[in-house]
């Protein structure tokens, strides 16, 4: 929970609202997410080797999960690589055993799209393309959640608004990391001859797929959990559309109290 703390305070809040091995569940599938994430998104290493560590990281995690086999695989980079990549093993380590083929299901999915988008060098030209991308390194969140909580809660929520959800969180970020993107990274998220106005079209569509996939949650501690990130999405974009580049940090100081009220 220290390194979660440390990694994502947006994402520890609203995990300590869940309970028990939802919670662990959870923080778990958070961590081996993010540790296959600083890999993608590492500014060093090439996008070959980016290929490959995240093609076998997919592979090992489709079995039980190798952990003497990971060592051996991220060993020539791990003065390169953040703590969180380099204890994926303990991560999963830390999720209850009920849930672990959930998270190593989902994580292996997400590995394999974030390999192929690496070697195509992340570049999005059609609708298609950004569908494609956005599944992958969120829209999967998504479906995890959502099978994680029929697991832990017997709660059934519908596929494609998980997607949404998670699609909206992440077109939010593409439209707040747009121009950072471009002139450190040479990448663009955005699909030929679309507008900041489409891509902000495409953000609410989904985000209003995320609203319809809360109406099917009524476990308190889920909903507070889900509710959170869609809150500073919604407001994110607001903030973005009036002009600045993000909320104020007592705007998010705001808006967790908010969420914790209602």
């Amino acid at each position: 929970m220290h390194v979660l703390k440390e990694t994502s305070r947006t994402f520890y809040i609203p995990i300590t609202f869940l309970k028990n091995d939802l919670k662990m569940s959870v923080a778990a599938a958070y961590l081996a997410m993010r540790a296959i994430d600083e890999i993608e998104d590492h500014e060093k290493l090439s996008n070959d080797v980016k290929f490959d560590l995240l093609s076998a990281i997919s592979e090992l995690l489709k079995n039980e999960f190798d952990a003497e086999a990971y060592q051996t695989l991220v060993a020539p980079y791990a003065d390169q690589l953040p703590e969180v990549s380099l204890r994926l093993a303990d991560w999963l380590t830390f999720c209850p055993d009920g849930s672990r083929k959930i998270v190593q299901a989902s994580t292996s999915e997400m590995a394999y799209g974030m390999a192929k988008w690496a070697k195509a060098n992340w570049q999005v030209h059609t609708r298609e393309d950004l569908d494609d991308y956005t599944y992958y390194v969120a829209g999967l969140v998504g479906t995890m959640l959502s099978e994680l909580w029929a697991w832990g809660a017997g709660i059934q929520t519908d596929r494609d608004l998980a997607i949404g959800y998670g699609r909206g969180l992440q077109a939010v970020n593409i439209l707040r990391n747009q121009h950072e993107d471009l002139d450190e990274r040479g990448v663009s998220f955005v699909p030929d001859g679309w507008t900041r106005e489409d891509l902000f079209a495409y953000a609410e569509e989904n985000l209003a797929k995320a609203d319809l996939y809360m109406e099917a949650i009524n476990k308190r501690t889920i909903l507070l959990f889900c509710r959170l990130p869609l809150a500073l999405a919604h407001k994110t974009l607001k903030a973005m559309q009036e002009g600045r580049e993000k909320m104020t940090r007592a705007e998010v100081e705001q808006t967790v109290e908010e969420v914790q009220v209602d």
